[in-house]
Formats: C-alpha cells, sequence, structure tokens
C-alpha cells in the first residue's frame, strides 16, 4: 500500500439486502477480507449469511477471505437488554464501547489487514448498529484509518 494512502475499513449490513446487492457492493469495493462481527452466525435472517455458506460464497463470488469474531461483538446481555428495551441505545453505545476498551480490540484488529477489509452485522444501514460503533473505536485507536458504510 502506497504511504500517502490511508487504510479504508468498510462496515456492511445484509438485512434488506439480496445476495446479488450483498456480493456487488463487496466486489464494487474490492474488499479483501470480510470480518463478521455477529455474536451468532449461524441463525440468521438471510441464508446466505450462515457461517460456512457466507464462507462459501465469499470465496467463490468474490475471492474474499471470511474471519468471524464475536469477541468484537456486545455481549448477549448487552445485546438482549438492549433489544428488550432495557436499556437505551445511548446506554447500548457506552456499554458496548466500554467492552471494546476492556477486550483491547484496537490491539486484536490491529493484527488484521485493515485495508479493504469490511465489518459485516446484520443491520441494514450503521446508524443503530455496533459494527458502526467498532469502526468508530478503531478510527480513534489506529491512527490512519478512514470509514465507509455499503
Amino acid at each position: 500500500m502506497d504511504q500517502n494512502t490511508k487504510p479504508t475499513l468498510y462496515t456492511i449490513g445484509f438485512a434488506k439486502k439480496s445476495a446479488q446487492v450483498f456480493f456487488s457492493l463487496l466486489k464494487a469495493n474490492d474488499i479483501k477480507v470480510l470480518i463478521d462481527v455477529r455474536l451468532n452466525n449461524v441463525s440468521q435472517l438471510a441464508g446466505f449469511t450462515k457461517k460456512n455458506d457466507l464462507k462459501y460464497f465469499l470465496k467463490k463470488i468474490c475471492n474474499i477471505d471470511y474471519i468471524h469474531r464475536p469477541d468484537f461483538a456486545p455481549t448477549k446481555d448487552i445485546l438482549d437488554a438492549y433489544k428488550k428495551r432495557e436499556i437505551t441505545w445511548g446506554q447500548y453505545e457506552l456499554d458496548y464501547k466500554k467492552l471494546l476498551k476492556q477486550r483491547s480490540v484496537e490491539n486484536e484488529i490491529d493484527n488484521i489487514e485493515l485495508n479493504k477489509a469490511c465489518l459485516l452485522c446484520s443491520e441494514p444501514t450503521a446508524e443503530k448498529c455496533h459494527r458502526r460503533l467498532l469502526a468508530e473505536y478503531c478510527k480513534k485507536n489506529i491512527e490512519g484509518i478512514t470509514i465507509k458504510h455499503l
């Protein structure tokens, strides 16, 4: 990578996207590795995003590597509390950011080639999704990263 080029960390959600749109977006942005940051990657809404199927499709359709990192996801307790409306989005953000810091995620993610990497979760947009919070945490703690939401 050129010294003047900042690595771009992409994010994508699969909900409300067809397989054609999903894989086309990844291919059009020349993604090299998809980092699945879902806690559970087997029972999701879209069949093409189940762990083994997704890994196969990514490699065959786009030549993209697949990594599942549930340690980059919120805990089940945090997620359930938000889904059950026991905590607000603001509290969810605080709890998740605290968890990222406790887990020293920046050290873990720094070991992954971030240029042309894409964080995957299910939410259709990044606005209220932990993948956005994770990307922003990485940008804050790892020098030179830019973020692009697909």
